[in-house]
């Protein structure tokens, strides 16, 4: 999510790639988790308008998220289980994980507690 103008790369002739996001949101699978929780996260977090980092989890109702404060520091959050509500402090939006997850199903086995 960028919000105001768009910034673009200038090195992307396309212009598909913003370079001010605020909030980024990654669905995460088990072969993308490790590249989503470092290069990625570590490349966002280059840029100065990067607030707030979303990790969805899609075997599993959890959502973690990573936000920055005001002095630099990175505060973690984690939301477990379909009663849960996850705060994204960047757009000041409380949403509960059984609408991230309204009609997925999940596996008994994989259920997080």
């Amino acid at each position: 999510m960028i919000c105001g103008p768009i910034e673009y790369d200038s090195t992307d002739r396309a212009m598909d790639t913003g370079t001010n996001p605020r909030l980024v949101i990654e669905v995460m699978s088990p072969s993308t988790e490790r590249h989503d929780r470092g290069v990625k996260f570590t490349a966002y977090q280059q840029a100065a308008s990067f607030r707030e980092y979303v990790l969805v989890a899609q075997d599993a109702p959890m959502v973690e998220t990573f936000y920055r404060q005001d002095d630099g520091v990175w505060a973690f959050n984690h939301a477990n289980g379909l009663d849960a509500f996850v705060r994204l402090k960047s757009i000041d939006v409380q949403l509960p994980l059984a609408e991230i997850y309204a009609n997925v199903r999940f596996d008994d086995t994989t259920q997080v507690t």
